[in-house]
């Protein structure tokens, strides 16, 4: 039986997965912070 760290960090799928996972979560902070500063008019460039 595998362990969730064998399956995340020495299968190819699990990296994959794993990479997935952070994108999607590094995305979502992005775009909180994207339209925090939008809908407060900090950012002057438009």
């Amino acid at each position: 039986m595998e362990t969730w760290s064998e399956i995340l960090f020495a299968n190819p799928i699990g990296l994959l997965s794993l990479f997935t996972i952070f994108f999607i979560i590094g995305m979502g902070v992005y775009l909180a912070v994207f339209m925090m500063r939008k809908a407060s008019g900090e950012d002057s460039t438009d």
